[in-house]
């Protein structure tokens, strides 16, 4: 394998890097790396980790780190380099730079000052991860991470439930059982979901089932590793006022109207307003 380490044109290179499995990286990235004049990772150990395993050398060039907790000053000297003819590199700690990662900023400030941005893609866990979903990929919702706290989660779920697309979102392995837990509620128990663990490595894992078996399955189960999470999409249905009444007063039994209404209202793919009028009715017998 040859490595073009020719002069790049002036500009912000996003790289995409592997999630897993080092040789996923493509041959274009390795490329960019081996010419960037500057480069800059979310974690510049696993940069220079990665650069060792493909044999490139660093030279004099410098590696700067720009993460979430770097702050504009950090950005603006980046930018800085950029416009001072420069070609700089970005890539993310793993997987495609912007996706559930702080490049986003990088990018905006680079356009904003009117300088080239240009990508060289390749891995990412959420597009790995749908692959092998057995889920429809026709429409797809990236929704990034959920909440960390109960309340805002639900909250959260229930607005992606009603969603005519399959949704991906990444978990920590610490909450997932509770992430299931909540997602039985607000999407239903028998929702197909599919939960896609370490992609690309050795313990590479991919469970199928309903959010109500998993939650069950992975209630009292630890989990390691990186997790994705797939969710069907809400399957068109018509419900006829028992299925209604029902469910509104299963929900008030534990939530507000408000609550209870959009709980359900997502459930069941109806409007809003239509099923609040229907909580305040059965709230008040």
């Amino acid at each position: 394998m040859k490595i073009e380490t020719g002069t790049l044109s002036p500009g912000l290179y996003f790289v995409a890097t592997p999630i897993g499995a080092a040789r996923d990286i493509t041959l274009r990235a390795l490329d960019v790396l081996a010419s960037a004049d500057v480069l800059v990772a979310e974690d510049t150990r696993t940069l220079k980790h990665l650069l060792r395993l493909h044999g490139i050398t660093l030279g004099d060039r410098p590696v700067l780190a720009y993460h979430d907790h770097s702050g504009p000053e950090t950005r603006d000297r980046i930018v800085a380099r950029i416009a001072e003819g420069r070609a700089v590199a970005y890539a993310s700690e793993a997987g495609t730079p912007l996706v559930a990662d702080p490049g986003y900023q990088l990018g905006r400030a680079a356009i904003d000052a009117g300088l080239p941005v240009t990508t060289a893609p390749g891995p990412s866990a959420a597009i790995a991860a749908l692959t092998v979903s057995g889920l429809p990929s026709d429409r797809f919702l990236f929704a990034g991470f959920a909440p960390n706290a109960g309340g805002p989660r639900r909250k959260w779920l229930r607005d992606l439930a009603g969603t005519d697309a399959t949704q991906i979102v990444y978990e920590s392995p610490r909450r997932l059982a509770a992430f299931l837990a909540d997602l039985a509620t607000t999407h239903g128990a028998d929702r197909p979901v599919v939960i896609c663990r370490e992609l690309t490595k050795k313990f590479e894992e991919v469970r199928r089932g309903t959010a109500g078996n998993l939650a069950t399955a992975l209630k009292d189960q630890p989990v390691k590793g990186e997790v994705v999470v797939l969710i069907a999409r809400a399957e068109a249905q018509v419900a006829d006022e028992d299925t209604i009444d029902a469910a509104l007063d299963a929900a008030l039994e534990r939530l507000s109207v408000k609550d209870a209404a959009a709980e359900v209202a997502a459930a069941l793919n109806l409007p809003r307003r239509q099923v609040y009028q229907a909580a305040l009715t059965r709230a008040k017998k």
